[in-house]
């Protein structure tokens, strides 16, 4: 069976950044309000928090579980 995101959607890979057991490296393309941001996963773009980060468009975020958790280049 394949794990879904709160959205309903089927996750693209094994590296699900919303619902996957690891953090993965996405690249901001561009911020949302509400601490919210649009990042490009290699496989397709989703929406995650950068409530806990300081994320601007170009840089690259380790996220777990939906949410931003570091910001690891720029």
């Amino acid at each position: 069976m394949t794990p879904e995101q709160p959205s309903g959607q089927a996750c693209a890979s094994h590296q699900c950044i919303t619902c996957g057991d690891v953090a993965v490296e996405v690249r901001v393309v561009r911020l949302l309000p509400d601490e919210l941001a649009v990042v490009d996963t290699g496989a397709g773009q989703e929406q995650v928090s950068v409530a806990l980060v300081s994320a601007a468009a170009g840089d690259t975020l380790l996220v777990h579980a939906g949410e931003a958790i570091a910001v690891v280049g720029k």
